[in-house]
């Protein structure tokens, strides 16, 4: 069996989370998957999980760095754990009183 942190993207923090809601090996997170795995985490330590804990896990399956993730599949990973997909917006410019 292969240990959580000999996957990409998982330290020993990440680790410990996981294995703190049952997720003990990397075949765990396998068969789990990583939908399922980011919600329990993201549950036991809502303050602490942000999103890029979604994306490590997939990039960890993938043997890719998180932030490889595709952008295409960073969005459907996101509706399915529905999330709202939103983009960053530049504040509008004043046009002032002049």
């Amino acid at each position: 069996m292969a240990t959580l942190t000999s996957l990409k993207n998982i330290g020993e923090t990440s680790a410990g989370w996981l294995e703190s809601v049952g997720i003990k090996t990397a075949e765990d997170l396998y068969e789990l998957g990583v939908v399922e795995a980011y919600r329990r985490v993201k549950t036991a330590y809502p303050e602490r999980v942000t999103l890029n804990m979604l994306y490590a896990l997939q990039g960890a399956l993938l043997d890719l760095h998180w932030k490889e993730v595709p952008p295409e599949m960073k969005t459907a990973l996101l509706q399915q754990v529905g999330e709202e997909v939103t983009r960053r917006r530049r504040p509008a410019k004043s046009k002032g009183s002049w």
